[in-house]
């Protein structure tokens, strides 16, 4: 069993979506295809999810009708979001035990399912839990010096920070926002500013240079916060996640930690979006005060 909120169990998060019990069954039918008994399979899936539908299992007479009565008890079962996926995660689990020798779904699977078809539950066991309190940072990137191509780059990059997340890779996640946040402090690069033109060319001279330009200022302040994070993300023997880790000390990144990191740089990305935009040269609609910042913002 999954842990989540005990009135879930009576009264419905939401629904399932369509697509992800096609997905789901899709799921099923490759495990029961490596069966040499595939209504064995197919009857364990549909017990569990009868149970989540809250209705009594029956043994179906033969393969045809059990895969018809699986599809029912999951149809049945999708008014429940939460009692839906601990039904498929349940029967995955207990298959692993019965049959370790069949190829099983993983927890990374179920979750990028739920990710792509917007259903807001990410398993992560022992808990289902709901990603709407862990709503990231909201990232504005609709700054007119910014080219419309950039920003297209930049909410990409923060879709696939999130979707790694809801996978529970967690250090590629991290990997992603890091090399977004360089890329926007490298947007810097060349601006004239009331304290002088932003020298440099690699994340720390461009951040020493704009600092420099604005001591004393909260800009000053941010930069030396998201400077401390890049600086331990990418040490070896800190996040290890730009210049290798230190295999020798225990760096395992856990799903908070890496929510948390991730949370840290939206919200840097954020503010210095936000202070590009204000110490840019004004530009008439239709221009682009950018300076071409899609150059920087390349992969």
């Amino acid at each position: 069993m999954l842990a989540f909120e005990k009135a879930w169990r009576f009264q419905s998060p939401g629904a399932i979506p369509d697509e992800v019990r096609w997905a789901f069954t899709e799921f099923i039918n490759r495990v029961a295809g490596q069966s040499g008994n595939q209504k064995h399979v197919i009857e364990h899936f549909k017990r569990r999810f009868s149970a989540a539908a809250g209705r009594d299992y029956v043994n179906s007479s033969s393969l045809d009708w059990a895969h018809g009565d699986l599809r029912t008890a999951m149809e049945e079962a999708q008014g429940n979001a939460a009692l839906f996926i601990e039904a498929f995660y349940d029967a995955v689990t207990d298959l692993a035990r019965e049959r370790p020798e069949l190829g099983l779904p993983e927890i990374s699977h179920i979750n990028k399912v739920l990710w792509e078809n917007n259903v807001p539950y990410e398993v992560r066991p022992p808990d289902l839990i709901s990603r709407n309190p862990q709503t990231p940072i909201p990232v504005e990137a609709s700054a007119p010096s910014f080219a419309q191509q950039a920003r297209t780059t930049i909410f990409a990059s923060l879709e696939d920070m999130d979707r790694l997340l809801a996978e529970g890779r967690d250090r590629p996640a991290v990997q992603e926002g890091l090399w977004l946040l360089e890329s926007i402090v490298h947007a810097f690069q060349g601006l004239e500013t009331d304290g002088g033109t932003v020298q440099g060319a690699y994340f720390n001279k461009i951040v020493e240079d704009l600092s420099r330009h604005h001591q004393g200022q909260v800009l000053q302040q941010a930069l030396k916060w998201a400077t401390q994070l890049h600086g331990y993300l990418s040490s070896p023997t800190g996040g290890g996640v730009r210049h290798g880790r230190d295999l020798r000390a225990d760096l395992a990144m856990t799903p908070q930690e890496a929510r948390l990191y991730c949370n840290l740089i939206r919200s840097y990305i954020s503010y210095l979006i936000a202070e590009h935009e204000r110490l840019s040269p004004k530009v008439t609609p239709g221009q682009d005060g950018s300076r071409d910042i899609q150059r920087w913002l390349g992969r």
